[in-house]
């Protein structure tokens, strides 16, 4: 199949939608705004983790609780990725951004005040309101503003992504500060980060005006996404990484912490993994548009996801770092999804639309990954067999992303 974009189609503004306006976003602004907001999708989700102990400890909760909190973020991805579409042909895709980080940056700042587990979890989805809308609106906005840049926008994106989510595992402890309700502010400190892109992104706003991709002359492309395996796998794909990024998140702190290591090493362990995302944001985008035999290297990722949860369990205490750097290598899986949605799609409309489709449904999948470690957990007490069922998760990881890295467009699957 050649691999030659095909010419943009003649387009007319969708019905009832305001014409974005012509003012360039300007390539500093867009560096900008695009840095800021993914060094804000994951914090919110990865601070959490090496405090979970605390936290349900705090409302009297247990495993479970802590199976049901590390799932949400899969579960909110999910729920709200599936309306980032429609609500972005409603306000743009850079309004729906400043919108929802408003809801952010309040859901952080109130968040660590609830007087109930209940309320502490309503505020936990709300805080993941933004990140979930972003997680599909922002690689459609660099598709759409990018133009020439958009594989190195594409590569800040991930590589911020990384930063972030390594920062809120890293800083959680040691911003907590020993004291026995120090969680508290060791989250709240986050919707300070949470507000700057909301002024940046306001100010993006002002220039871009309504920004969803117009439709085609002939209207929206013929044919359901699910009629593209390149779509499928891409769905699976992230699923599964997802379900063991934040199971990692969530759980992996407590089996590093039961094989003898010390929390605030835990929580830097857990850092270790989500900064090798830092390396492969930088380099993946790259890779994908270059490299010859991607499909055998993306299914690697999956075999190394695989012998990590393996060493945790037959060695946890003879090298965890080695074990945290070859689980973070494996994780190169998640930028690399990110990176396959613009890569795989020909127009900005269809990476909204394949964004819309493969994190929500991988989402919705990955949320069962955790609540069923944590399930598992609560009734065994064997955290080796949580690792079991994570190392042959790194299978299907691996089957999966190569069949979403072979070259194809989704456009030509769902018209052919």
């Amino acid at each position: 199949m050649s691999s030659t974009p095909a010419p943009p189609p003649t387009v007319r503004p969708e019905p009832g939608a305001r014409p974005a306006r012509a003012t360039a976003v300007g390539g500093v602004l867009a560096v900008l705004a695009v840095g800021l907001i993914a060094l804000n999708l994951r914090p919110g989700a990865t601070s959490l983790g090496p405090v979970m102990e605390d936290v349900v400890g705090a409302y009297g909760q247990g495993a479970i609780a802590s199976g049901l909190l590390t799932a949400l973020p899969c579960i909110a991805f999910g729920i709200f990725g599936f309306l980032a579409v429609p609500i972005s042909r409603r306000l743009g895709l850079t309004g729906t951004v400043v919108a929802s980080f408003v809801l952010v940056a309040i859901g952080l700042l109130l968040r660590p005040t609830a007087d109930s587990f209940g309320m502490f979890l309503v505020l936990s989805l709300l805080v993941l309101v933004g990140p979930a809308l972003g997680n599909v609106v922002v690689p459609a906005w660099i598709k759409q503003h990018g133009s020439a840049h958009t594989v190195g926008l594409m590569t800040l994106y991930s590589v911020m992504l990384a930063v972030g989510g390594s920062a809120g595992a890293a800083l959680a402890v040691p911003l907590a500060g020993g004291a026995a309700d120090g969680w508290r502010g060791s989250l709240q400190l986050w919707a300070l980060a949470a507000a700057v892109p909301v002024v940046i992104w306001a100010f993006v706003l002002t220039r871009t005006g309504h920004d969803f991709p117009p439709a085609p002359a002939e209207g929206d492309l013929p044919g359901s996404l699910l009629r593209s395996p390149t779509a499928i796998a891409l769905t699976v794909m992230f699923g599964v990484q997802s379900a063991n990024a934040y199971t990692q998140f969530g759980m992996l702190p407590q089996v590093l912490t039961s094989s003898g290591i010390s929390p605030t090493r835990a929580g830097f362990l857990i850092a270790v993994i989500s900064g090798w995302g830092f390396v492969g944001g930088l380099v993946m985008p790259t890779v994908i548009a270059r490299f010859r035999h991607l499909p055998w290297l993306v299914a690697g990722f999956g075999v190394l996801t695989t012998i990590g949860y393996l060493g945790l369990w037959l060695a946890p205490a003879a090298s965890p770092m080695l074990w945290a750097c070859v689980l973070g290598i494996g994780g190169f899986a998640f930028p690399t999804a990110i990176a396959l949605l613009p890569a795989r799609t020909r127009s900005a409309r269809v990476t909204a639309r394949l964004g819309g489709l493969a994190q929500p449904l991988g989402y919705v999948f990955a949320a069962l990954g955790p609540i069923a470690a944590g399930t598992m957990l609560d009734l065994t007490g064997s955290f080796p067999a949580v690792l079991v069922f994570l190392a042959i998760t790194g299978i299907v990881l691996a089957i999966a992303g190569y069949r979403a890295a072979l070259p194809r467009y989704v456009d030509d699957e769902i018209t052919a």
